[in-house]
């Protein structure tokens, strides 16, 4: 009870905020005026902010992580990748109070991962969404303070490193492996991502309502969640085709995960690839010989679904041509045409 007969009167003993908040504790010479005195702290607390301190907030990383994955994250195409990936992240970092966990925290823990040989990409993808979790908590009310992550920079990758494409060879190496392999399915989701720029995931999901007249769309399950159409040749429809006739699957499905097959493809074939990226050097691969024929950027830019020009600019310097059009159409150079 919030009043109660003592020796020396009548205890107040009240927390009128609830658990967490003040405790305030008075005591009287008569039950009238402890009753008097409980009613007016409860109006104060009511009308003044000021006497309901902030209650603490106990939760933990893992705790926003979810919040976050419930409100926001769940409507995401890679949904199930992230919230593992910042699961397994909360639990390398202790799954502290949120309220405690400071930048030096994260740094800590990415040193820690870098030094174990984690790939800086891989790294980098689990810093944007923590750093994601936080801005949308924040943006919807859920945390009051700062992101911790708002100030601490990504690491920096060099394009040589982030990026690699197969030879002509190579990939005469690669797809002789994949052939030879036990699973059925990695060599022809390799074949489609060649021949399409498409990420490994997209092909793998790739359902028979999406193949039409020579044509791969990929929709509902690209990063962007944007459609886009790709041709194929006839020649490879008929053996996506004839794949689907040897190997039925339920629900229209075409493919079996062959994620680990690629991998010991990709050793068989004694092909060097840059830490961390495995299938979607394909997708490099694709942009990469696209562009050294002298394809147009911008037609890159659609097939691959890039939603930003930039991003697609990264191939730029594969161009034949782009060096000597360099020199040849820069203003100085056409100050000469212009005046003879």
């Amino acid at each position: 009870m919030s009043i109660s007969k003592k020796d020396l009167g009548w205890l107040v003993d009240l927390q009128p905020a609830g658990r967490g908040g003040k405790r305030f504790r008075k005591t009287f010479k008569t039950k009238a005026e402890a009753l008097a005195w409980e009613a007016w702290l409860k109006t104060q607390v009511n009308q003044n902010l000021a006497w309901t301190p902030a209650k603490k907030d106990i939760r933990r990383l893992s705790s926003l992580v979810t919040l976050w994955f419930d409100t926001h994250g769940s409507n995401l195409s890679n949904a199930v990748h992230t919230l593992a990936t910042l699961k397994k992240l909360c639990v390398e970092v202790g799954d502290p109070i949120a309220t405690s966990f400071m930048p030096q925290d994260f740094t800590n823990w990415r040193t820690t991962r870098i030094n174990a040989g984690i790939a800086p990409n891989t790294v980098n993808h689990a810093h944007a969404y923590l750093r994601a979790v936080f801005n949308h908590l924040i943006k919807i009310n859920e945390w009051k303070g700062d992101n911790p992550l708002s100030k601490i920079n990504q690491i920096k990758i060099h394009e040589s490193e982030s990026k690699k494409y197969l030879t002509l060879d190579e990939i005469e190496r690669l797809l002789e492996a994949l052939k030879q392999g036990r699973n059925p399915h990695a060599y022809l989701i390799s074949k489609i991502c060649l021949a399409t720029g498409g990420r490994w995931d997209e092909v793998e999901k790739l359902k028979t309502s999406q193949l039409q007249k020579n044509l791969v769309q990929f929709a509902n399950v690209t990063k962007s969640k944007k459609a886009r159409a790709v041709a194929i040749s006839a020649e490879l429809m008929d053996e996506i085709n004839q794949h689907c006739a040897e190997h039925p699957l339920d629900n229209n499905q075409i493919f079996e995960s062959a994620n680990a097959a690629f991998r010991h493809a990709v050793k068989r074939a004694k092909i060097e690839l840059v830490e961390g990226q495995l299938t979607h050097v394909l997708r490099h691969t694709f942009a990469s010989h696209f562009v050294m024929q002298g394809r147009n950027l911008l037609t890159l830019q659609k097939i691959l679904g890039h939603q930003n020009y930039v991003t697609t600019m990264r191939y730029a310097h594969l161009a034949p041509n782009h060096m000597e059009e360099a020199v040849q159409f820069n203003p100085l150079e056409m100050l000469k045409v212009k005046n003879g």
